[in-house]
């Protein structure tokens, strides 16, 4: 049921900032575990060493790493293959959450996954073993549907002419979290939580429980905020149109899309996915080998990166579409992103890094909104939150397959290679977007 309000007082329409705090803090959470990927393999190792399931995953790593022709890969894949795990969870699930919620309502749904994801949390807590941090994984990847659902409340609340700008708030409160939550995540690692209450062990508390813990309580304070200040965004007309949700094979929910318009800006979106992805998975690698980047010189490079495109999809995007239309938007954001990507491959000081990094940034910026503003404005308004849900699931798609290839093409082929590759793809998707329809608002 929705808030209490007061007698008489008619609930206050939900408002952008709600749904944009909403976002920031549970990308804050999610991306909170980032940096520890090393590191809990290797306490990992040294609790169980390479017997158990932990030992059985390590084994197929090392098989895939040496098919390549490539030695001591696993501490770098393992964090891949962590995140992998988890998107492919997020592909099978977002389609259906974001299904659910146009049949059910946004909030309810809402209040739903982020409260299964901060029992992810909780098991993660407590995960003093290595299948416990794996459960943990599954659950709040099972619940992960929730970005999606705070998405297609964007669609509800705004008009068509304003969508895409609306969109470009979403792009930053991504882009904010995902600076914050790693940023976090190396703070609270320095704390171990043993130190202070080594009895706590007995309860499977381990020197990770203080990120967890953190990711914990900001789940908690993201379902109160939820409860007391989302309200409900759909109308129950609108609902009532909408099909009955169901967990189906998330390929057949793509490829069951029929409009030809949101099937190709998918397309588009998901290549350019995989350009993107395969960029962030080589490029502090890259600064390592090249420029002999440490982790704190690698902190601050996603720091620009983060920041340029928060500027970007904040303010920039949102000001150029009161004169540009989100077609040729696109386009300007896949031509800076093909050249970010180049001179970043070939980037031979770290200044020109930089530059390509900020190209980048910006062209992402363009891309982000416009294409997600372009596929809800194809979509009817009683399937906002099945198509917005499959938008979302490509990108996990793309998270899901395109760390691990990339890692495995930068250590045997070098790293100008997968940047070539990337830019590319970028060129592709360009050109799969010119023969994009203007939308009807």
């Amino acid at each position: 049921m929705p808030p209490p309000t007061q007698p008489g007082r008619p609930t206050r329409p939900l408002s952008l900032g709600v749904i944009f705090l909403t976002l920031y803090i549970d990308l804050i959470g999610f991306s909170i575990i980032f940096p520890l990927g090393p590191d809990l393999l290797d306490y990992y190792l040294r609790l169980e060493g390479h017997s158990g399931l932990l030992g059985w995953v390590l084994r197929q790593i090392d098989a895939l790493a040496g098919a390549a022709g490539i030695q001591n890969y696993a501490p770098v894949l393992f964090g891949g293959v962590l995140s992998s795990f988890f998107s492919i969870l997020q592909f099978v699930f977002a389609p259906f959450w974001g299904a659910v919620s146009d049949r059910r309502g946004r909030r309810p749904v809402l209040l739903v996954t982020v409260t299964g994801t901060a029992v992810g949390y909780l098991v993660w807590v407590c995960s003093g073993s290595f299948w416990l941090f794996l459960l943990s994984r599954i659950v709040s990847g099972g619940f992960s549907g929730n970005l999606s659902v705070a998405t297609a409340a964007v669609a509800d609340v705004t008009s068509r002419e304003e969508r895409s700008k609306a969109m470009g708030l979403v792009g930053a409160a991504f882009g904010l979290g995902l600076v914050t939550g790693p940023m976090l995540g190396a703070v609270t690692a320095q704390w171990n939580v043993l130190k202070t209450f080594p009895a706590l062990a007995h309860l499977g508390f381990n020197p990770f429980s203080g990120p967890a813990l953190v990711a914990l309580l900001l789940c908690v304070a993201n379902l109160a905020w939820i409860y007391r200040r989302f309200h409900e965004t759909l109308p129950a007309g609108t609902r009532a149109e909408s099909r009955e949700p169901r967990l189906r094979n998330p390929l057949r929910a793509i490829l069951g899309l029929h409009d030809p318009a949101i099937r190709r800006a998918n397309l588009v979106s998901f290549v350019y996915s995989v350009a993107f992805v395969a960029m962030e998975s080589a490029l502090t690698f890259l600064a390592a080998q090249r420029f002999g980047y440490t982790a704190w010189d690698n902190g601050k490079l996603l720091g620009f990166l983060g920041l340029c495109a928060i500027i970007t999809q904040g303010y920039i995007v949102r000001k150029l579409l009161n004169v540009v239309d989100e077609i040729r938007i696109l386009g300007s954001g896949l031509v800076f992103t093909t050249v970010g990507l180049l001179l970043i491959g070939f980037a031979p000081r770290p200044w020109m890094l930089y530059v390509g990094l900020a190209a980048l940034a910006l062209g992402s910026g363009l891309v982000n909104p416009s294409t997600s503003g372009l596929i809800s404005l194809y979509a009817g308004r009683e399937e906002q939150g099945r198509v917005l849900g499959i938008f979302r699931s490509l990108g996990s798609l793309a998270r899901a397959v395109t760390p691990m290839l990339a890692g495995l093409v930068f250590w045997r082929f070098g790293s100008t290679i997968v940047f070539v590759v990337s830019a590319g793809l970028s060129l592709a998707a360009l050109g799969l977007s010119l023969r994009l329809p203007k939308p009807v608002k």
